[in-house]
């Protein structure tokens, strides 16, 4: 038989000299990659390629991209590390050097290949997993976009040494045309197979990417709906139509292994971060059930879970209510000890609804149901996701009027909101609602939650204790991440195409396109 042959083409941002990427903490791997090389491979690693960028995709230099910047700004941890300050709203050049590239290195660099040999006159041309694959780029991109506004989309692995950045509006656009022509591609691929066990996520089933596709059409669309309303709707609405993940049989998750492990569950060994005050508030005055799905109970206590505010300094962080014997860690799921059997939350159908019923308040059509039905299906599915599965209880927490709790500890902090989990007939607070139980949902994903918080403003999360951002005090919210340092040296042209195209300087301070 012909062999064809795979390139898989190096996505660096300038195809020059070797980039050395490592966390300030030294704890990840450093990698070096030969810019001015093609990797050739078999056509029968066409899948394998795609599985390789699955995994690296979501779970590239997850610590200096996720743990030390997002997870912090959706509050779902705050940190306990006294030499770590981005939590201060400090943007910490290497470690979003070390997050930059590595998704253009990991992330990118093998889907390049997955697309570049599967399009069509490809080497191993292949509309499905063409399609796939497209599918699969959007959703790596949509983060890397939601941190930096216009990045190298377009132009990446063009061969040049200057690589242009698309402005943030053209990029999530385009993200829209890619996934309603991949759904439409796939309709002729319906009840069938591809990839197999190369594909780390579904298995190869080619309905549910029909439906991941479509709810993350239906997560972009309600992201630029106050920029552009009208086509956030009209694809919101085929979104619906084509159906969207509404079961956990939908979740999705990448499949772990002891090749490919759970990156956070790595990083739980090294004592850097603990439950946010914010999560305490919350969690405790509902007596929500995923409490104890999500950290474990202070040491020496049954059911005793406490958290930190964010942003204390390296003082206050050695105060004896803050050290990490006082505060809650994550459950025994996310430990090191179990980084092979933990898969890893990619998107879950939780999210689909509380998307919906956010698309209810617009007045869009998002099938049979109202806003409230929505959100309470949404509820219950996060529930059942997490293995809470009586019915009983299920209702007993979806109409409580249970209502957050003030936290003490090293500060006395006032509880988070007033509102109960119970659907509220104040029209003028149930956004505030749903994404509240979205912000629980969404969890361990801040980097989806720190996104909807800057757009939203809920839940109410509480101001940082200290602020050493120049341009962010205390009391303001982080925007997005400057350009990297590495950027600047390597594709300093490229760098200055993307400071034109983002509406302001470049700094944590300034909104992104979709923000405005």
């Amino acid at each position: 038989m012909k062999k064809s042959r795979l390139y898989i083409i190096a996505a660096s941002l300038a195809l020059v000299a070797a980039i050395g990427i490592s966390a300030c903490t030294d704890k990840f791997e450093e990698y070096n990659t030969d810019k001015t090389r093609l990797t050739e491979l078999d056509a029968s690693a066409v899948g394998n390629a795609f599985a390789a960028s699955q995994h690296r995709g979501v779970m590239f230099s997850w610590q200096t991209y996720q743990s030390l910047f997002g997870d912090l700004y959706a509050q779902y941890f705050g940190n306990i590390a006294q030499n770590f300050n981005s939590d201060r709203y400090v943007m910490v050049g290497n470690w979003l050097n070390g997050a930059f590239n590595g998704f253009y290195n990991n992330g990118v660099n093998p889907l390049l290949g997955v697309l570049e040999n599967t399009k069509p006159g490809g080497v191993a041309e292949n509309p499905g997993i063409y399609a796939m694959a497209n599918i699969w780029k959007v959703k790596i991109y949509q983060p890397v976009t939601d941190y930096w506004g216009p990045i190298p989309y377009s132009q990446v692995g063009n061969g040049l040494k200057t690589v242009e950045y698309d402005a943030q509006d053209v990029i999530y656009k385009d993200f829209l045309v890619q996934l309603a022509k991949a759904t439409a591609d796939l309709q002729a691929y319906k009840g069938k197979n591809l990839l197999g066990n190369n594909d780390l996520i579904y298995g190869g089933d080619v309905n549910k990417w029909i439906l991941f596709a479509n709810t993350l059409r239906l997560r972009i669309a309600i992201r630029i709906s106050g920029v552009e309303p009208a086509l956030a709707k009209s694809n919101a609405e085929a979104a619906i139509a084509g159906g969207v993940m509404e079961t956990n049989a939908h979740d999705a998750y990448i499949k772990t292994t002891k090749d490919n492990i759970n990156s956070m569950n790595q990083a739980t060994a090294w004592n850097e971060f603990r439950m946010s005050a914010a999560m305490e508030s919350v969690l405790t005055g509902y007596e929500d059930p995923r409490t104890s799905k999500f950290y474990a109970p202070i040491p020496g206590t049954a059911s005793t879970f406490k958290g930190i505010r964010n942003g204390f300094t390296q003082v206050q962080l050695g105060l004896p209510e803050n050290q990490n014997t006082k505060l809650s860690n994550v459950a025994d799921r996310f430990l090191p000890i179990n980084s092979v059997s933990n898969p890893f939350e990619v998107m879950m159908a939780a999210e689909a609804w509380f998307l919906r019923a956010e698309g209810a308040l617009k007045g869009w059509n998002m099938g049979a149901g109202t806003a409230k039905t929505f959100y309470e299906k949404g509820i219950e599915t996060s529930l059942k996701q997490w293995g809470i599965s009586d019915a009983a209880a299920i209702a007993a927490y979806t109409t409580s009027m249970k209502t957050p709790i003030a936290v003490t500890g090293a500060v006395v902090s006032p509880a988070l909101t007033d509102l109960p989990v119970s659907w509220t007939t104040n029209a003028a607070r149930q956004l505030e609602q749903i994404h509240t139980q979205k912000w629980l949902a969404l969890w361990p994903n801040g980097v989806e939650a720190w996104a909807e918080y800057r757009r939203t403003g809920f839940p109410k999360l509480y101001p940082v204790m200290n602020s050493e951002s120049s341009v962010v005090t205390k009391d303001q919210v982080i925007r997005r991440v400057p350009y990297t340092i590495g950027e600047g040296q390597t594709n300093a042209a490229g760098v200055a195409t993307g400071v034109s195209k983002l509406g302001g300087a470049d700094n944590e301070a300034t909104r992104l396109w979709w923000n405005k």
